[in-house]
């Protein structure tokens, strides 16, 4: 073990099980979960499913639209958060617009498609810039912010390792996907995204969870920070206390000086005749 993964020496950390649990918690909500993967990949089951059987763009379209809209609105009426409802409804809603416009159903992945190829970049890049995109997103859920780029070398190493996983898999998936966008047909590109949709995740979710159950854990700099409030605040009333018991006594230090120097004062002054 370098030194850089031992637990740093300075600031709040958790147990390793409080770490691995919220890093847990923190990954399901960050990337939405399994109902994060249903949002996802149910719409685009829907519209391969009925264009192999009917042929009809409009048809597959309009119905994977309206199902993904139903999963939003089943959100919405859970109370749960919604962020993964919107990407999908606008993603569906760009696929079904592209897919009937242009009489190809294979524009329907198109939005998508884009997005993950971005996605791919975007964690790639961050990975080489020593940004790291996991980092970024998961610090704050874990009540770390950006603490580990410079006070946690075993988290950022973690949190480096995890964005390149991101970044490579989803540019793998690209490199299948888009040879069948152009090549091939509708039908063939609808069920190996389909195909493509959860396992690649679920591996990316996996490899992060490995690389950070074995990285140090988080500094809490809420915890740091609420510390340091906690103890101003008791340096503050110690000080006011001290200042109220002062007082008294230094006004009664103050009033005796005074009535010395009266009283020597009037010893020197000569007798009146």
């Amino acid at each position: 073990m370098t030194p850089d993964d031992k637990t740093p020496p300075t600031g709040h950390r958790r147990t390793a099980a409080d770490s691995r649990a919220a890093a847990d918690t923190a990954l399901l909500e960050a990337f939405g979960g399994v109902r994060g993967m249903v949002d996802t990949t149910v719409p685009g089951l829907v519209f391969v499913l009925l264009y192999t059987i009917k042929r009809d763009i409009h048809l597959a379209a309009i119905a994977a639209l309206g199902l993904t809209v139903l999963l939003g609105l089943a959100r919405l009426v859970r109370k749960e958060t919604l962020k993964h409802a919107f990407s999908g409804v606008f993603g569906v809603a760009f696929g079904a617009i592209f897919a009937m416009m242009s009489g190809d159903a294979k524009n329907f992945y198109l939005p998508g498609m884009l997005y993950t190829l971005g996605l791919a970049v975007a964690y790639i890049l961050s990975a080489i810039f020593r940004f790291p995109l996991i980092g970024v997103l998961l610090g704050p859920m874990l009540k770390e912010n950006l603490s580990w780029r410079t006070r946690n070398p075993g988290r950022f190493r973690a949190y480096t390792r995890s964005t390149w996983a991101w970044g490579l898999i989803l540019l793998a998936k690209s490199a299948v996907l888009f040879p069948l966008y152009w090549w091939g047909d509708a039908t063939q590109l609808g069920w190996v995204k389909v195909a493509l949709g959860i396992p690649p995740f679920l591996l990316c979710v996996y490899l992060t969870w490995i690389f950070l159950a074995k990285a140090p854990p988080p500094i809490d700099v809420i915890a740091e920070l609420e510390a340091e409030e906690k103890a101003e605040r008791e340096r503050e009333r110690t000080k006011a206390e001290a200042d109220k018991i002062a007082d008294p006594l230094l006004s009664e230090w103050t009033g005796q000086i005074v009535s010395e120097a009266r009283t020597e004062s009037a010893d020197r002054q000569p007798p009146r005749h």
